[in-house]
């Protein structure tokens, strides 16, 4: 079997399992199997597969015929221009929080302590670190893979920040921030039945927000202030059509909300910042 016949099976077998994007998955597959990059195999066409790689691209492409998420397929992620690894246990990076990563990036100074409360992979807090080498990074999570992942990640980056294992807030009792940054989890818990089937491969922990998805924005807000320097910022991920209930809940510590829209044009960032005592 050849490159080509090899991709048109797989295009028929994802695209029968409804798998979005299921083409160029099948392509990101084969060219993993291939140790190649994607883009090459429009110039192996006709390259015949041995058996080892065909036997080994089938069940690739049965694990996504299964909705598996790509990314744990091919423990890798891309944000901000880095290759993030990925596992189950731990939520995938996501192109929208890229949003959310400009943002603060172009809010630290030098020097600046920044915190990425709900690390998960990692993601916001090494973009961060790259992207301003001298400003202070802290990353926690409840999550001990998420924790594990995190250090792997900045470890394999060069990202030199400092990763703790807690509750929120909890682990980094007695320390103050200039930035705190966040992805909670937002999602109201009676929606995660009926997400797309790759999310409930997911974590449900770093998805469910509670009743109405705000549960975490409620304890951050609120416990922000004690951990925030003088007119430090706070900036969080919004889920779709929650900015305006975010921009509702009580915050009297801190100044009005701002939302920057995402490449779609929806409302995905929202920062404040600590009002004068």
């Amino acid at each position: 079997m050849t490159v080509a016949q090899a991709l048109a099976a797989a295009y028929e077998v994802l695209g029968a399992a409804q798998v979005p994007d299921h083409t160029l998955d099948a392509q990101w597959l084969l060219a993993e199997v291939l140790s190649v990059q994607r883009l090459a195999l429009s110039m192996m066409r006709d390259m015949p597969l041995d058996e080892a790689q065909h036997a080994a691209f089938q069940a690739l492409i049965t694990r996504r015929a299964g909705r598996e998420p790509l990314q744990y397929i091919l423990g890798t992620a891309d944000f901000m221009g880095q290759r993030l690894l990925t596992r189950p246990g731990v939520l995938i990076p996501r192109n929208d929080t890229e949003t959310l990563a400009q943002m603060a990036i172009s809010r630290v100074k030098p020097g600046d302590k920044v915190l990425d409360l709900c690390c998960g992979s990692g993601c916001l807090a090494i973009a961060i670190k790259l992207a301003c080498p001298q400003a202070q990074v802290w990353a926690s999570d409840l999550s001990e893979a998420a924790v594990s992942l995190t250090r792997e990640n900045a470890g394999r980056l060069g990202a030199e920040i400092t990763v703790a294992l807690g509750d929120l807030f909890y682990p980094l009792r007695g320390r103050r921030f200039d930035l705190i940054v966040s992805n909670p989890p937002y999602i109201p818990a009676d929606e995660l039945p009926h997400l797309q089937a790759e999310v409930g491969f997911e974590p449900a922990q770093a998805l469910d927000g509670g009743a109405d998805g705000l549960s975490f924005y409620r304890r951050i807000i609120s416990e922000a202030p004690y951990f925030l320097s003088p007119g430090g910022f706070l900036m969080v991920e919004v889920g779709d059509g929650q900015a305006e209930a975010l921009m509702s809940l009580p915050s009297p510590r801190f100044h009005p909300w701002r939302i920057q829209h995402d490449l779609q044009g929806l409302p995905r960032a929202a920062e404040t910042d600590l009002k004068e005592a």
